[in-house]
């Protein structure tokens, strides 16, 4: 059989392959996905309703509906204190199709992609699909967390590299950059006429104020930087499947022909959806983040217990990131752990270099849930 090797040679999920092995098991308590435990709020699922029994349920927009447009430029606003026009924003079928879509406009067969590692695996996934090479710069883990050091970006530029993937706060890590930190990046970037693709997905969702240092903070207009988002996150939206990207006008054209040549739009009920969450979903945001908080700390607490785990306390996203003393084989470990005490989570071997000694969990779960888990992971790692 004769395929494209960028295809044939797609890396398995690793986090998929931990979740498909228990997603059917009675009792397990699944941390494995990027996901929470709290349906789609139903003033979310009415309007989409709603829109379907009103018939709405043709094609649109290929750029995504202007009303939603229209929507996502004021919650911009809001967010970010500063005027955000329409033609900024482009509906995607999801982040990841954001993803996507950003991969095969800035980088192809012989290309180079940089990105911080521990990483999110779907980033050099896409950037692999288009035909470009994923070239990883490790960060380091001590006592004050994770550290992403300049030197070391700047050192893995070549001729070929086309842009610089920035997930802050990151997932897996929770590391959140500062502001300093994002100029530094900036000026790299500026220095060596790349562009930056921004995963600012978790923007909203940290401990300490009300959002995370952005690349917004410290851009100008002629920046080159493509931001990628999702409605998943911050409105238990994941089975939506609606994301979208920002990016110079300019692109606009460009962006609304891959959307033509892949799905053709996304469905204006779904669409209809999301405007009511951007619209009307703060507090939402604000209950969900601080239900986090409190899973967050029993899971964290239970496991600096056992004196045996290593992590730092994440103040941006919804993950743990950690390490078990002794365990080195995370893949089997975490297949094991489902076996043994019923908890699911990814092995940090689906997150690239550095990250294979720890462990991704997602805490975006009800506390009560949150304490029987890590009820249970405690008892685990005491017994090893």
């Amino acid at each position: 059989m004769s395929l494209r090797p960028e295809a044939a040679d797609s890396p398995p999920s690793g986090i998929v392959e931990v979740s498909t092995y228990g997603r059917a098991r009675q009792g397990v308590i699944p941390m494995w996905v990027g996901e929470g435990d709290t349906p789609t709020p139903s003033f979310i699922a009415d309007a989409a309703t709603r829109s379907l029994a009103a018939g709405e349920t043709f094609y649109t927009w290929q750029r995504g509906h202007p009303d939603l447009r229209d929507a996502i430029a004021r919650y911009m606003t809001r967010a970010y204190g500063r005027p955000f026009e329409r033609e900024h924003f482009y509906v995607t079928g999801g982040g990841m199709q954001a993803v996507q879509i950003t991969m095969r406009m800035l980088a192809g067969l012989g290309d180079e992609v940089i990105i911080p590692s521990p990483a999110w695996p779907n980033f050099a996934a896409a950037a692999g699909i288009s035909g470009a090479k994923t070239v990883f710069v490790q960060q380091s883990f001590g006592d004050g967390g994770w550290t992403l050091d300049m030197g070391d970006l700047e050192a893995a530029i070549t001729p070929r590299s086309k842009a610089i993937v920035i997930n802050s706060p990151s997932n897996p890590s929770g590391w959140t950059a500062t502001e300093e930190e994002l100029r530094q990046i900036l000026a790299i970037a500026r220095k060596h006429d790349l562009w930056i693709v921004a995963d600012e997905i978790y923007g909203r969702f940290v401990y300490e104020g009300s959002r995370a240092p952005s690349f917004h903070d410290v851009m100008e207009p002629d920046d080159r930087i493509i931001f990628v988002q999702t409605m998943s996150k911050n409105w238990a939206m994941t089975g939506w499947r609606l994301g979208w990207i920002e990016c110079p006008p300019e692109l606009g054209p460009i962006v609304e022909n891959l959307i033509q040549y892949s799905t053709s739009g996304s469905p204006v009920f779904v669409q209809r959806a999301a405007i009511a969450a951007l619209d009307n979903g703060d507090a939402f945001i604000t209950h969900q983040i601080e239900r986090a908080r409190r899973s967050r700390d029993l899971i964290c607490d239970a496991l600096a217990s056992t004196g045996r785990v290593r992590f730092l306390r994440p103040q941006g996203a919804f993950y743990l990131f950690f390490s078990v003393d002794g365990v080195t084989d995370t893949r089997a470990a975490a297949l094991k752990m489902i076996d043994d005490v019923g908890v699911g989570v990814a092995p940090g071997t689906a997150f690239g270099p550095g990250s294979e000694k720890f462990f991704r969990l997602c805490f975006a779960q009800s506390p009560e849930k949150a304490a029987e888990a890590a009820r249970r992971l405690k008892q685990w790692v005491l017994s090893l």
